[in-house]
């Protein structure tokens, strides 16, 4: 098991596998810690509970650590309509600080042009084109409202960043709704472009119980960036770079991970993010607190060191996230997993079911 795992498969069609666009869920799961939980061990193979959500305190012990990410979405994704009547969504990605200019994906981004305004959300913003990037990506100048205004139009009238897979009609969404729902309970930092989708699943009762259970609780920031939404676009692992996504690990953080160290506790990571903030800042001997930037890549050959414990979600094939589950798993183990999953009818993706991986 530990060579499987430790053994770095460098093709990126060697973390594919069959997903049927059933097992895509397109709604959360009501209340949040009714999903579905597959737990596993990386020790004992065999040891496979199917279970929820709900059911984790059982599944954690007295003096173990939950770290979770408290990063908070903006809801800076936003529906249009052009002169020629034609429909766009925008994603803004980026803003100046003290400006108009931003940096966003549009699409379709087909025919678009430099100097074309686009008007959203029944003119709550109007923007206008300034240069053409790659993949869809464009900068642009927000020229309604006045700079001072922006913000709190955003705030007001901006939805859910909602990944790509999720289809939603611009004119039945249910804009509140996916808004609260895209949000963790704990979310305070904004700054992501998406969610920590394993976080999704906690609720502040769940959370209670773990405490009443001894499980403390801690938390780290990493702002979801736009390499979530983009797929890898090598042939070897090896060649891909993560984008940059900002992350803060608080000195309270590391002392509480540092005490739980001491007693034996387990480290227990709510999320492929949480994981990446604290391998990041984590050099083999002691974890250091600070603030940056992460192009951690986690993959088979070079996985977590202070993570015991992840909950996670079921992850995109070909997948950075994917990659980081079989650096814990071992590449066939995982994807055994996943057929098996899929199997037993567990919903993937960002609204979907979780995994456990235990020692």
């Amino acid at each position: 098991m530990a060579g499987e795992i430790d053994r770095e498969h460098t093709r990126v069609a060697d973390y594919d596998y069959e997903l049927p666009p059933s097992s895509i869920a397109n709604e959360p799961c009501e209340p949040r810690e009714a999903a579905r939980l597959l737990v596993c061990s990386r020790s004992d193979p065999s040891r496979v509970v199917h279970a929820h959500v709900g059911d984790l305190p059982s599944f954690l012990d007295t003096g173990d650590l939950l770290v979770v990410n408290e990063t908070k979405v903006l809801p800076h994704r936003l529906i249009g309509q052009r002169a020629s009547g034609g429909r766009i969504e925008c994603l803004i990605l980026e803003r100046e600080v003290d400006g108009t200019g931003a940096v966003g994906f549009l699409r379709p981004s087909k025919r678009l042009r430099i100097g074309e305004r686009i008007t959203f959300e029944r003119g709550a913003l109007v923007i206008e084109l300034r240069e053409a990037r790659e993949r869809g990506r464009w900068r642009f100048d927000i020229v309604e409202p006045d700079v001072a205004e922006i913000a709190s139009r955003l705030e007001r009238f901006g939805r859910a960043p909602l990944p790509p897979y999720l289809e939603r009609d611009p004119d039945a969404e249910d804009v509140a709704k996916d808004r609260e729902r895209y949000q963790t309970v704990f979310a305070r930092n904004p700054g992501a472009v998406a969610a920590p989708t394993a976080g999704l699943h906690l609720t502040n009762d769940l959370l209670a119980r773990l405490e009443t259970r001894g499980v403390g609780r801690t938390a780290v920031t990493l702002h979801v960036g736009e390499g979530t939404f983009e797929p890898v676009r090598v042939d070897d692992v090896r060649d891909h770079v993560m984008h940059e996504e900002h992350y803060v690990l608080s000195h309270e953080a590391v002392a509480a991970i540092e005490r739980t160290r001491e007693r034996g506790g387990r480290v227990v990571a709510a999320g492929t993010t949480t994981a990446r903030v604290l391998e990041t800042c984590y050099d083999g001997t002691r974890l250091v607190a600070g603030s940056g930037t992460t192009r951690l890549f986690l993959r088979p050959g070079h996985g977590p060191r202070l993570v015991d414990v992840l909950l996670t979600n079921f992850h995109l094939p070909e997948s950075t996230l994917l990659m980081l589950v079989a650096s814990m798993l071992g590449r066939e183990r995982t994807l055994g997993l996943y057929r098996s999953a899929v199997e037993a009818g567990y919903r993937f993706f960002s609204f979907g079911d979780a995994m456990l991986i235990l020692p």
